[in-house]
C-alpha cells in the first residue's frame, strides 16, 4: 500500500485541528489529541508544524478558504443588482456561513479570545472583502436613492449581527417564532425585514416590499452562490 502524500497528511492534521480547536478551544486542545484524530503520531504533526499556534492558524485559514469562492462571487455580482435581489443574496450567504461553517465562527471566537498575535489581522484580511463589498453596495444604493440614507457601515454590521446573534437571542424572547426557523425560512424572514427597513416606499399606499421567497430545499456548502442556485 502506498504511503499517503505529504499534502494528504497535512490536510488530515488540519481537519482534525479544525474539529478539536472549534469544540475545545485552543488551550483545551492538546497536540496529541490532534495527532490521534488525524491518525498520525505526534512526531509527525511536528514535522509539518513548528508550534501548536501554527496548527491553529492553518486550521483557521482552512475554514476561511472554504467560503472564499462564494465571497468572491458576492463581490463580483453585487454592483448593479437591485436591493430586492441583492439583499436576500447577502442574507443567504451570511446564513449559509453560520449554518454550514460553524467551525469557522467558533475558531474566530477562539482566535480573538484566547490568542494574541495575528488573530485580528487574519480575521480582518479574510472578512474585510465581504463587509467592504456589502458596505460599498449599500453606499451606492443610498446615493442613488434606492436605499434609505443611513450609515452603510452600521447597516453592514447590523445585517451580520442579525444572522449571527438573532437565532440565539430569539430563544430568550418568549414566544418568538424566529428561534424555530430553518435556514431557508430564516433567509426569507431576515430579507423581508431588512428590505422593509432599508428600501423607501414611493407612496404610503404601496404595500411593503417582500423579497422573492427562497425555495425550501436543503443547501450544501458546495452549492454555487447566486440567483440561479435557488
Amino acid at each position: 500500500m502506498l504511503s499517503p502524500r505529504p499534502s494528504e497528511v497535512r490536510a488530515r492534521i488540519v481537519k482534525a485541528a479544525v474539529a478539536l480547536f472549534s469544540r475545545q478551544g485552543f488551550h483545551g486542545t492538546r497536540t496529541r489529541e490532534i495527532a490521534r484524530l488525524a491518525d498520525v503520531s505526534e512526531v509527525t504533526v511536528f514535522r509539518y508544524f513548528d508550534h501548536k499556534d501554527d496548527i491553529f492558524w492553518s486550521a483557521l485559514q482552512s475554514c476561511f478558504s472554504s467560503i472564499k469562492p462564494r465571497l468572491n462571487l458576492l463581490v463580483s455580482a453585487s454592483r448593479d443588482e437591485s436591493p430586492e435581489i441583492m439583499l436576500p443574496e447577502i442574507v443567504c450567504l451570511l446564513v449559509d456561513v453560520v449554518t454550514y461553517s460553524p467551525e469557522l465562527m467558533r475558531l474566530i471566537a477562539v482566535a480573538l479570545l484566547e490568542l494574541h498575535g495575528p488573530a485580528e489581522e487574519i480575521c480582518r484580511e479574510n472578512l474585510t472583502p465581504l463587509f467592504k463589498a456589502i458596505s460599498e453596495y449599500l453606499a451606492r444604493n443610498i446615493e442613488s436613492g434606492r436605499v434609505r440614507k443611513l450609515n452603510p457601515a452600521i447597516i453592514t454590521t447590523a445585517l451580520a449581527l442579525t444572522v449571527i446573534m438573532q437565532p440565539e437571542l430569539s430563544r430568550i424572547v418568549d414566544g418568538s417564532p424566529l428561534s424555530k426557523l430553518g435556514g431557508r425560512e430564516a433567509i426569507n424572514q431576515y430579507s423581508e425585514f431588512w428590505l422593509n427597513v432599508l428600501v423607501p416606499l414611493q407612496a404610503e399606499s404601496f404595500p411593503r416590499l417582500t423579497p422573492p421567497k427562497v425555495a425550501e430545499q436543503p443547501l450544501t456548502p458546495a452549492q454555487p452562490f447566486g440567483r440561479d442556485s435557488r
